[in-house]
């Protein structure tokens, strides 16, 4: 069984994918059509366009950002301590139900 993900953009908009397990958050989104994720180095954590938030609950369950992570995060529009590069969060199988909640813009 593949860990469900629900993708959630600005407006509220949900979106339940399924998601092998070792898939980045950003290529989960990049293959089921997900809006909101512009992805534009591919993964590589170089861009911040693939910005999103994580809920609160899961603030301990998922690895904390690494410093290149936490340095390109500076760079998002409007960042809280919730944000992350979708690109560097990885499916695992405890992930099951995980919400990542979209910003309103990259850029």
């Amino acid at each position: 069984m593949m860990p469900e993900i629900t993708f959630v953009d600005f407006a509220g908009n949900e979106t339940k994918v399924d998601v092998p397990i070792g898939t980045s958050l950003m290529q989960a989104a990049m293959e089921n059509m997900v809006e909101g994720i512009e992805a534009e180095c591919g993964g590589s954590g170089s861009c911040a366009t693939c910005h999103c938030y994580l809920t609160a609950d899961w603030q301990g369950k998922i690895a904390a950002p690494d410093t290149s992570e936490s340095d390109m995060l500076e760079m998002v529009s409007e960042p809280t301590d919730l944000s992350r590069l979708s690109c560097q969060v990885l499916v695992s199988d405890e992930h099951h139900g995980l919400q990542v909640h979209l910003p309103e813009s990259q850029y």
